[in-house]
């Protein structure tokens, strides 16, 4: 693939990343069975050498797990990489709302000032870094007013703790909140093939502000990488066991869109989940995709899906496929 990685800007920030990012959820191993240290260090740092400099991670991936993997992977390469992280899911404190238990602990939703302040520290201790390039809350509390949360991040950022601010799992409303009470530089939200509703209201109220949109779930938590057939089975703590995206019926479903749009990914010498990345990103409104990789094989299928150029013509040949296939899909 001759083409070079494509980038792109974060908001207004001035901070310049590869549209494919590594998303660290999976290498944290809470809710995906597990995570190996040493093959997730090689992932990331092979994600880094093929040219993926977004790294996004959080506290919550294993609470500290996945940021202490990532702090490890990145020695020697951070000055490489454009390193985001979060805030909001808790366990230090019962403040905010109650979100759920790990390992029969209280975890809560909590974005207040003195939380934020806190969990920026750990968050860099674990990182071992000076700074965060993007700094992100990772679920919405109701307890705490927006202003009060954009607050802490502005004092973050005049700091130099952090370079730009990013919000999560929002609806309109609270997006236009943070719009409202200072710079927000993108929102990070769930968009796939599978899963398109943000293409109603949120998508175009980013456009219209100059908000990013960083996609998680591109390949809808893997339903979408052409590799798990009618015949996977799913075991332990895997969040995807028992999920109804990926009931037998779904995965036939999608069996039958990935044959259809497998002529797109021979003419571009690529694989089938590296076509629905760069589809991804393509999307009008859709400024980065992040891509888990437990391994070095799929970081670097990962990365290379950002060197793809889809024809307009081939994007309308993946959409008109999608749909045909997809319609009355269980979610």
């Amino acid at each position: 693939m001759p083409d070079d990685m494509l980038t792109r800007e974060i908001g207004n920030s001035g901070i310049e990343a590869s549209v494919v990012g590594l998303g660290t959820w999976a290498i944290g191993g809470w809710m995906w069975g597990g995570t190996d240290e040493a093959t997730s260090i090689a992932a990331i740092q092979a994600a880094v050498d093929a040219g993926i400099t977004l790294i996004d991670t959080a506290p919550a991936y294993g609470q500290g797990v996945s940021e202490t993997i990532v702090g490890k992977a990145l020695q020697g390469r951070r000055e490489k990489v454009v390193l985001a992280t979060k805030c909001g899911i808790v366990w230090h404190t019962q403040k905010g709302n109650h979100f759920f238990d790990y390992d029969g602990k209280p975890v809560h939703r909590y974005l207040g000032k003195e939380s934020i302040v806190y969990e920026v520290e750990q968050s860099l201790r674990r990182l071992n870094t000076d700074r965060i390039d993007h700094y992100i809350t990772h679920w919405q509390d109701p307890t705490t007013p927006v202003e009060e949360t954009m607050e802490a991040l502005e004092a973050l950022k005049d700091a130099g703790k952090i370079r730009s601010i990013g919000a999560s799992n929002t609806d309109t409303d609270i997006a236009r909140a943070y719009l409202a009470a200072g710079q927000l530089d993108a929102v990070q939200e769930e968009y796939s093939m599978i899963k398109r509703d943000l293409e109603n209201e949120i998508l175009p109220l980013c456009r219209q502000n100059g908000v990013s949109v960083l996609s998680y779930s591109s390949l809808g938590l893997g339903l979408l990488t052409g590799k798990i057939g009618p015949e996977r089975e799913f075991s332990g703590d895997d969040l995807r066991k028992g999920n109804p995206r990926f009931s037998l019926s779904n995965r036939e479903k999608v069996a039958r869109l990935m044959a259809a749009i497998g002529p797109v990914a021979e003419r571009h010498g690529a694989t089938l989940a590296q076509v629905v990345i760069a589809w991804t990103v393509q999307q009008p409104g859709i400024t980065f995709s992040l891509c888990g990789a437990r391994d070095r094989r799929q970081a670097e299928e990962n990365a290379a899906a950002g060197r793809i150029r889809l024809s307009a013509e081939e994007i309308t040949e993946i959409e008109t496929q999608a749909r045909t296939h997809l319609t009355g899909l269980d979610t």
